[in-house]
């Protein structure tokens, strides 16, 4: 389904035992309205023709992720350098900052602390196995 647009990338499926089924796709320069409509079709199509469900008895969503989803895929980090993220480690401390470079092992964040005069940037390296999960922050 996805083939005919190399951009697309599949993030994440969930299957509720209330056979509610949630499909998350994210495009390298974002994903447009239309084609996740064309996708919902193709799929609830498909789903219907599979006879997963003989009773018709699920529902499908197909949408991008929210901003209030955590990255999931590198393809995820590298499309969101430049944007202010908050990162979780394991052990539960937070490291906020602007997202500068993801790699195939971590990521770079550029941190400040203070104000004015006392204001201090620095590069925080994280590697993925040391990240619980990494959000994007809402600024306005």
């Amino acid at each position: 389904m996805l083939a005919g647009h190399p951009t697309h990338f599949l993030v994440e499926v969930r299957i509720k035992p209330t056979n509610n089924i949630k499909v998350f796709i994210d495009a390298d320069e974002g994903v447009i309205l239309s084609d996740l409509i064309s996708y919902n079709r193709k799929l609830y199509k498909q789903l219907e023709e599979s006879g997963m469900y003989p009773d018709g008895n699920f529902s499908l969503e197909v949408s991008s992720p929210g901003l209030d989803e955590p990255l999931k895929l590198f393809r995820q980090y590298k499309k969101n350098i430049g944007r202010f993220v908050d990162v979780t480690l394991l052990d539960s401390s937070v490291i906020e900052g602007k997202l500068l470079e993801a790699t195939e092992d971590g990521i770079v964040v550029e941190t400040e602390t203070g104000k004015g005069k006392k204001k201090i940037v620095k590069q925080e390296s994280v590697l993925f196995d040391q990240i619980k999960q990494t959000k994007i922050q809402v600024k306005f």
